[in-house]
């Protein structure tokens, strides 16, 4: 009984990832169509009117459906940001979109780290050479790269939520990173969703680039230098060192 309990316990664990995996996979191929901007555009009004005359309703099933989309990497993130600002404008449709992002990247952190995380954490523990240094050094710096990888605009929000499972990132952190960490975005795009009214009435579809522009990416990369600063002080100070 015990050989069976040890020989089935690694796949549990690794169910729910598994389960994740393969909903997202089917969800990049069917979904697609459906969490999109046109669909946005075609129930426009019917969303609206739900939310005049069911605001709390409207605010939990936005939240809940939120959560799915990032905890299952399904396709609509973006999407769900901009509805967030048009059902509820920037304020406080930003803290529905932060809470919801981040609870659903707590959902998958846990799922991956269950199910992979704390082996591979252990392999690379008990590593030795180039694997112990590179592990010793996201420890050492865990605070500056969690906030990179959630400030950088290039880098895909699930690659921020499954890399800092694998690394053996405590959850306390994690959960503090990610809710701050994407408030920039986040608010640029809730932002653009409170503005959809008149992008509707015009019949355009909203310019998402806008991230991109000098005015808003300035800011963002200042905050990355600020979050990188221990890390290229710890290297200076290593290098006088030497």
């Amino acid at each position: 009984m015990t050989d069976t309990a040890a020989t089935t316990s690694p796949w549990l664990k690794r169910l729910p990832i598994i389960v994740i995996a393969l909903v997202a996979l089917v969800g990049a191929f069917t979904l697609r169509d459906y969490l999109s901007f046109e669909t946005l555009s075609q129930n426009r009004a019917r969303l609206l009117a739900f939310r005049d005359a069911n605001y709390p309703s409207a605010v939990l099933v936005f939240v809940v459906v939120y959560v799915v989309i990032v905890a299952f990497s399904l396709p609509g993130a973006t999407i769900a940001t901009l509805t967030g600002g048009f059902l509820f404008a920037t304020f406080p449709g930003v803290i529905y979109n932060v809470s919801a992002a981040t609870l659903g990247a707590v959902a998958i952190f846990l799922a991956a780290r269950w199910g992979l995380g704390e082996r591979l954490e252990a392999r690379m523990n008990a590593g030795e050479g180039t694997i112990r240094r590179i592990k010793d050094g996201i420890d050492e710096n865990q605070w500056s790269m969690l906030f990179l990888i959630r400030l950088v605009p290039a880098v895909p929000f699930f690659v921020a939520n499954l890399v800092p499972a694998f690394m053996g990132v405590p959850l306390w952190r994690y959960v503090v990173t990610t809710f701050l960490g994407i408030i920039p975005g986040a608010l640029v795009y809730t932002s653009v969703g409170a503005g959809l009214g008149s992008v509707f009435a015009r019949g355009d579809t909203p310019d998402l680039s806008i991230i991109f522009e000098p005015r808003i990416l300035a800011p963002i990369l200042g905050l990355c230098l600020l979050a990188a600063l221990p890390m290229i002080l710890k290297a200076v100070r290593g290098k006088k060192g030497v």
